[in-house]
């Protein structure tokens, strides 16, 4: 069987660009901390990936009450649990992210989980069979690719910027590039805001080179990411060896 994905690892500097995520989060995982406390990192990542998440969505990220960061926050608790879910049922996955992400921003609770009926369910389908196809392509370029579909499709209407960032981390988690949830793509995304929706605009329109654009995009964002999840890690190493 053809690979489906085989086309976008020859794009210009794809490859490379996953490589060099997947090395950043590989030395991530490898910090000392992951031995006996990466629930904590993840902990850490978990809030402060929900906060750069709510800030890409127009929240405050400081606002305690405020309704984008609130269901930021769900979803990220969220993302251990939905990644064991994503395998076998992206789509009951993805529902789920959008009751988390958007329980306090819409008046109608049906719509909750729910695609909006304009939305290309063609387009939908075929992305969720793609994400849990069997390819040679690495989980960081799966990872860019749900984020970028999920954002140009809209699913949702509501909270799509939101779900589609945790979707992206459930799919790091699900397929294997962080499989203990510490890194913080979210805050790598909101270090390179400036480019992020002019690339995700050239990603929906489905060129060659803005795909590429994309993908490398988000692969230097799970590398910043990393970064971020590295100074968690040396914090809460830092904290055991204080308290100890």
């Amino acid at each position: 069987m053809d690979d489906p994905l085989a086309g976008v690892l020859s794009l210009t500097g794809v490859g490379a660009a996953a490589a060099q995520a997947r090395s950043s989060v590989d030395a991530l995982l490898r910090h000392p901390a992951m031995r006996r406390d990466a629930g904590r990192v993840a902990g850490l990542s978990a809030v402060r990936g929900a906060q750069a998440s709510a800030t890409l969505d127009g929240g405050d990220p400081d606002a305690v009450d405020d309704p984008v960061l609130q269901g930021a926050l769900r979803v990220t608790a969220a993302v251990p649990e939905q990644a064991q879910v994503w395998g076998r049922s992206p789509r009951q996955a993805l529902a789920r992210l959008h009751m988390l992400a958007a329980r306090d921003l819409v008046s109608d609770p049906d719509q909750l989980g729910r695609p909006r009926a304009s939305v290309d369910a063609a387009r939908l389908d075929q992305l969720l069979r793609l994400a849990t196809a069997p390819t040679a392509a690495p989980g960081v370029v799966v990872a860019a690719l749900v984020h970028g579909e999920l954002l140009a499709l809209r699913v949702f209407g509501v909270a799509d910027g939101v779900v589609a960032r945790a979707a992206e981390r459930v799919v790091l988690v699900a397929l294997g590039v962080d499989t203990k949830a510490v890194s913080v793509p979210e805050a790598g995304h909101l270090a390179l805001e400036r480019a992020y929706e002019p690339l995700a605009q050239a990603y929906a329109g489905g060129a060659p080179d803005g795909v590429g654009a994309w993908i490398r995009q988000c692969a230097d964002a799970y590398a910043l990411g990393a970064e971020v999840g590295l100074t968690l890690a040396e914090h809460v190493r830092t904290a055991v060896s204080e308290a100890g």
